[in-house]
């Protein structure tokens, strides 16, 4: 008797073909760059591709598409937390590196 969590999930093609369509935004990460558009689009194109990339990841190799909902609904309030505190502490690390010099 086996229970329905015990379903083997995609196999390793799935996962390879997940990782070529990484690279894939990767090689569209270095033509972009290489194509030299403006400063703040190219910010933005590479931000949004980084995004994308880093969801799939999330989502395919740290398996979170095959967790339940309530524990991917509640990486959302953690990852707003540290990007907040994160926002927070940055401006002092860069008043340190200021005092550092001053105090030499």
């Amino acid at each position: 008797m086996s229970s329905p969590d015990s379903t083997p999930g995609p196999g390793m093609k799935f996962f390879v073909a997940v990782w070529i369509g990484l690279m894939c935004i990767v090689g569209i990460e270095v033509v972009i760059t290489y194509s030299h558009p403006p400063a703040r689009q190219l910010l933005v194109w590479l931000l949004a591709l980084a995004f994308l990339e880093a969801g799939i990841a999330v989502w395919y190799f740290m398996h979170l598409k095959y967790e339940r909902a309530a524990l991917v609904w509640s990486a959302i309030p953690i990852l707003v937390f540290v990007v907040f505190m994160l926002d927070h502490i940055w401006p002092d690390a860069f008043r340190l590196i200021s005092m550092r010099f001053l105090s030499n």
